[in-house]
Formats: C-alpha cells, structure tokens, sequence
C-alpha cells in the first residue's frame, strides 16, 4: 500500500489533508513542528519536519508540499531529498506566483520563493502537480476581533475583488492528485464560487453569525498604522501586503475556475457556508 507525505499537517490544508487520506484508508505520514500536539487521526505517524531523519522518507510514494517559509532558500535541500525516493510530488504554491514567468521575473518576494520552488520540483525528475489555490477563506479571520468587538471591520481595499477558497477544497484537490493518474504535470488555479469584494464577504460572515456587519473603509496609510500596530502581525510583511493588495486592485476582475468541481465532482463551498461553520470563531452561535 502505498504511504503519502504530508507536510504542514497542523496547517489549515495539509491538516485536511492528511485527515481526508487517513479517512480513505491510506498510510499516511505526517511533518509537524511539534509532533506531540499534532491531535491528527489515529493512525498517521506524526515526525518531526527533519527528511535526512532515519526513514522519514521509508516507504513514501507521494508527498504533498506547501511551503511556509519566507525565503527559497530551504528548497533545494528539501527537493533532493526528495527526489531521492519520491516518485511525485503535489506542491501547493502561493505568493501570488504567475506561471511562465522566471522566478527573477515574478511580481513580489513570496511570489519569487514560491516560483523557484516550483523551477526546482518541475526539474528535479519527479513527477509533480501544482496547486495555485486563490485566497483562503480562513483568512477571514482576521477580522474575527473586530467583528467580535463590534459591527464594523476597518481596512483599506474594501472594493478589492478576490475568489475565496475552502481550504478543504483545496485539501480535496491535493488527495486527487496524490492518489490518482492523470494529474502528473498539471498546474491548477483552484478558486471558489464566487467572485467577492472584501466589503461583500464582511457582509456575508454577518448574515452568518446573525448581526449586520459593514465595512469601514481607511486610507493606506491609516491600514498601515493600524498593522504595524497589532501585535499579532508580523511587521516585516506589512508593506508586502499592501503593496500585493494595490497591485491585485489595478489587475482585471478575478475569474472563477470550475476546477475544483471538475476534479471532485464535488459542490464548491461557497463563503457563506465556510462562514456558518466557522461562526463561533466570530463570535456568533456555531450552526
């Protein structure tokens, strides 16, 4: 039988994707910083995110990479070893990377990092399928203390359109592809149902919770002070995400692909559903 990698398996998609494979019936092994506290189902072998360890890599036919850090750095390394005893590799990109560009030609830092990784895994030998998955609708929470403090998110960008993701459609996605033919040499843009501004999908986590929420729209340098000023995020990436978010409000309209349905024959989760589930993280009544 064979046993799949996943890495990142505490993260919002490579949790879900090890618990979909595990659910299936499959072998999984999983990298975690922290190994004791994984809490993944019974029966994966939770190791810590070491691949030169003694027989990480026993075994393993496929492996699902995402990559958290922010440089490229560590991905030569983790490509041969890779390599060296993995027939296929589903690598989850992001960074807002453009496919057919060079790395040195790529928009921002995170999109260089995430392209020359992707450069290393298409050239390493193996067999290797993308995910470019749109926005994570899990990112919504950050606004979760604003909302739970009150009727109003402030930020800039109110009007910006983007194409929130499940990131359980994403992990559904990545399972396909790990575990069946056809999806070898594929880079798939993965998206959600519906095209949203920042201002809807606030109105939308209202209705779910039950209370109507509005959007309070800053100038950029007031959503920059008002960043550098949170505690809980990271200072470094603040002008990386504006200068992302004023690059994605000159681009055209986002589109919606169908590829999440055409690849899981499943409904696509729409941000109203994701929100419901997710309602007592915004302080509303779990449904």
């Amino acid at each position: 039988m064979s046993t799949y990698l996943v890495f990142g398996a505490t993260g919002s998609v490579g949790r879900r994707v090890a618990e979909r494979l595990a659910w299936s019936g499959a072998a999984v092994r999983a990298t975690s910083r922290n190994p004791e506290a994984a809490k993944l189902p019974q029966g994966v072998e939770v190791i810590p995110a070491d691949l030169e360890a003694p027989g990480a890599l026993d075994d393993i036919d496929a492996a699902f990479l995402m990559w958290p850090f922010h440089s490229a750095e560590p991905g030569r390394p983790i490509v041969d070893a890779l390599k060296r005893r993995v027939r296929h590799v589903v690598f989850m990109t992001g960074g807002g990377a453009l496919p057919g560009l060079a790395p040195e030609e790529q928009p921002s830092p995170a999109a260089r990092w995430h392209a020359t990784v992707e450069h290393l895994i298409e050239r390493s030998g193996m067999a290797w399928t993308v995910l470019s998955p749109s926005t994570f609708m899990t990112n919504t929470l950050w606004w979760s203390d604003q909302i739970k403090a009150g009727d109003s998110v402030r930020g800039a960008f109110g009007s910006l359109w983007m194409t929130p993701i499940h990131e359980d459609d994403i992990a559904a996605v990545a399972v396909h592809a790990l575990t069946e033919p056809g999806h070898e040499g594929h880079r798939y843009t993965l998206t959600g149902p519906e095209v949203l501004t920042q201002a809807e999908q606030v109105r939308l986590i209202g209705e779910a919770i039950g209370r109507p929420l509005r959007w309070q729209e800053l100038t950029l340098e007031q959503e920059r002070a008002r960043l550098l000023a949170d505690p809980d995020f990271p200072g470094g990436f603040v002008d990386e995400l504006l200068d992302g978010y004023t690059k994605m409000a000159a681009a055209p309209r986002p589109q919606v692909t169908s590829t999440v349905r055409d690849i899981t024959g499943a409904p696509v989760t729409t941000l109203s559903a994701w929100a419901a589930e997710h309602a007592a993280d915004f302080g509303g009544e779990q449904r």
